[in-house]
């Protein structure tokens, strides 16, 4: 495959990656401050779906299409900006991944209380603190990344 072809399948497997991220966060994290038990089992399933979905596909597209390009570009794999992106991509990764499982927690515990029609539990709530306390070093994590997926600075 073509530089290009791989540079464009990179930048939208981002952008999925990104956007589906923080779309579903901010549908989550308002979901949960209406205090909507109904709401939240919609949006919590839908949110879980949506990672399926998009993010998941993203993730692996991500370092793939990154080390083609790399490879075809000719660029040393000990490059600073490559190894920020690398160490970056593998910091918004170890933060995504408990998030993900908190996520299907979250989404049992809002389907079940839903269907019971009683308040969350406590649990939910004190995972929905690590959940939301989890995505700003992912979110910063990968906007760095992004910048220097651009620029390629001299590090």
């Amino acid at each position: 495959m073509e530089y290009l072809a791989i540079k464009w399948l990179h930048i939208l497997s981002a952008t999925l990656m990104f956007g589906t991220g923080f779309g579903t966060a901010f549908y989550m994290f308002f979901a949960n401050r209406s205090g909507n038990v109904q709401a939240i089992a919609v949006v919590s399933r839908l949110v879980a779906r949506a990672d399926w979905w998009f993010t998941t596909p993203s993730v692996i597209i991500q370092p793939l299409s990154g080390l083609w390009m790399i490879h075809l570009a000719g660029f040393p794999l000990s490059s600073g900006w490559i190894v920020w992106s690398v160490a970056l991509y593998l910091l918004a990764g170890a933060c995504w991944l408990p998030v993900v499982w908190l996520q299907l927690r979250m989404r049992d515990m809002a389907a079940q209380a839903a269907r019971d029609g009683v308040p969350l539990p406590a649990r939910y709530w004190r995972f929905e603190k690590i959940w939301t306390a989890l995505g700003f070093p992912a979110f910063g994590a990968l906007l760095v990344v992004y910048w220097l997926m651009v620029h390629k600075p001299v590090l």
